[in-house]
């Protein structure tokens, strides 16, 4: 349409409306969750992060008639590249009107971005990895996200798939109640015991007082369990520490368990609790109380997100993994949690959708990435 504009993202003020443009199109949704502000913006590259030391990107605004209707942002990471050997490009941070044109004209901006920087296919949405917020939710529509996870109302698939992006790997998220915990099979607790005596695993909760120390053994245990993982590219060591000061305060030491074997960190777990309706409630706005409601009395919170549980490549197949979920329990009991999201697990990551089945999760949303050329 002749009205349609689509400019890169250059001044400070783009980069104002590139952050609001959601505000407007998810005005009125009882779900949506607003991003901590700051947060998006170090992740988009308007504000330095070290994710940036070893890629680029660029943003696109699409507007019509003098208002903002689209947003997509191009990103080529060189740290996935160089692991695989690819000249591949991603698109993130995708938002649009339902406006098959203006979407159009977005992909189009990014993918010739992308192409004149010798990408030769696109992947996405990555926000701006999966190491962060990836994905596009295409299903459960009526659920609110969980803290750091991403939602989208239900038209954006389609318009994702009308600019000749198809599937190439989902991403599940898995639903318990702490009520499920009396109805597990009774073998679960055979095999965690048998797991414990084989081993001599011990456990151990978060030590604060070495908080940069202990994240930086966790992002360890992390890249290295994850290496034969589909899409995966290691945390840099300088992400690493830019976690860590993110994380401080958000993590609770009770729900951070370490398993180790002879004194040897072998695997690592730990949950969030979900901040989002207090974000929603703040707006995404940490200043200048926002900080104070988010994190103030943390044990009103009663829901929580499971990132992950790690364990090194040698004691992946023996059970650690379930040794170290069956140890957050406790905590979870003491703290009065009610439910929890196990987010997110690749459909191909059998053994922990299995891990998870076998314990009575249930799933409960899917997360779709998408590349226009055929899936690897």
């Amino acid at each position: 349409m002749a009205d349609l504009v689509v400019r890169p993202v250059t001044s400070r003020s783009e980069q104002r409306r590139f952050i609001r443009l959601p505000w407007d199109i998810y005005r009125g949704d009882p779900h949506w969750v607003p991003p901590l502000i700051h947060s998006q913006k170090a992740l988009l590259g308007f504000l330095p992060h070290p994710f940036y030391r070893r890629a680029e990107a660029r943003s696109f605004l699409a507007s019509r008639g003098g208002a903002d209707v689209g947003r997509i942002t191009a990103i080529v990471n060189h740290a996935h590249n160089e692991r695989f050997g690819e000249r591949r490009g991603f698109f993130g941070f995708f938002e649009c009107r339902d406006d098959a044109a203006a979407a159009r004209a977005l992909f189009g901006a990014a993918r010739d971005w992308l192409h004149g920087r010798g990408m030769t296919c696109v992947r996405g949405p990555a926000n701006p990895s999966l190491n962060y917020e990836a994905g596009l939710l295409v299903d459960a529509f009526d659920k609110p996200p969980t803290f750091m996870t991403t939602y989208n109302p239900d038209w954006y698939p389609r318009l994702v798939e009308e600019n000749g992006f198809v599937k190439v790997q989902d991403m599940y998220a898995f639903w318990g109640e702490v009520p499920m915990l009396a109805k597990q099979d009774p073998k679960l607790k055979q095999m965690r015991d048998a797991v414990l005596e084989r081993f001599r695993v011990t456990l151990r909760k978060l030590d604060r007082s070495r908080f940069k120390d202990e994240v930086k053994l966790y992002f360890e245990i992390y890249n290295g369990s994850m290496q034969a993982t589909w899409g995966f590219v290691p945390f840099s060591e300088a992400e690493i520490l830019h976690l860590a000061d993110e994380l401080r305060h958000l993590i609770v030491r009770d729900l951070a368990v370490v398993a180790e074997v002879d004194g040897k960190p072998v695997g690592t777990t730990f949950a969030l609790l979900d901040y989002n309706p207090r974000v929603r409630a703040i707006g995404g706005r940490l200043l200048p109380f926002g900080l104070f409601r988010l994190l103030w009395n943390k044990r009103a919170i009663k829901n929580v997100r499971l990132v992950t549980a790690n364990v090194v490549p040698e004691f992946q197949a023996w059970g650690i993994g379930l040794v170290l979920l069956d140890a957050l329990v406790p905590a979870v009991l003491e703290w009065g949690i009610r439910e929890a999201e196990f987010s997110w697990i690749l459909e191909s990551n059998q053994l922990s959708r299995g891990s998870l089945e076998r314990g009575g999760a249930i799933r409960t949303k899917t997360w779709r990435m998408y590349q226009d050329d055929q899936p690897a």
